[in-house]
């Protein structure tokens, strides 16, 4: 689940968002991610992903067998929709390859969000900067620990002691996973 990247209180509406989704399939990280799902035998069809206005603070989400959501008004621009639409298709691909995932289970969920946070680039240094968060070294990393639990509490499975434990226990071998991508984007 992405944590909100617009500013806008409004944001946009479910059809100017689905428009900007429509271009963000385009774009060559999300074209690489899903010819990797179709590859893997996961190929996602129309309306996987879609426009929704949401009550909770967050910019979007992934349901195994529903598909993703995006949050049209937490969404202020193009880049937001790219940024959430990679986000969650690193949740579709995670949930594709591993015939065991469990959503309930902190661990599983700690280390889709360690992997989506560093593999979408949500904690770049201008993300993170436009966001207030000023920090030249580690920021990185800060940033994707500082997502994850905001996420994995948000679990129903997960308390905040678990959800931090689970994310120290699975932290190097999920950080250093970089599937489908040869190195880190």
């Amino acid at each position: 689940m992405a944590d909100e990247p617009g500013t806008s209180s409004n944001g946009l509406t479910v059809t100017e968002c689905q428009d900007m989704i429509r271009r963000s399939l385009r774009t060559p990280m999300v074209k690489f991610l899903l010819e990797h799902l179709d590859k893997s035998g996961c190929a996602i069809g129309d309306g996987f992903i879609k426009a929704v206005r949401c009550d909770q603070q967050i910019s979007g989400g992934y349901t195994p067998g529903q598909g993703v959501i995006l949050c049209s008004n937490h969404m202020s621009m193009q880049d937001d929709v790219n940024q959430v639409v990679i986000h969650e298709l690193i949740h579709v691909f995670d949930d594709c390859r591993a015939a065991n995932l469990n959503w309930a289970n902190c661990a599983h969920h700690a280390c889709s969000e360690i992997r989506a946070g560093h593999l979408s680039g949500d904690c770049h240094y201008k993300r993170e900067f436009l966001r207030g968060f000023l920090k030249v070294r580690g920021h990185e990393q800060d940033c994707i620990r500082r997502r994850v639990m905001k996420s994995v509490t948000n679990n129903p499975y997960c308390s905040e002691a678990a959800a931090k434990d689970a994310m120290e226990a699975v932290w190097d071998v999920c950080y250093n996973d970089t599937q489908p991508f040869d190195r880190a984007p």
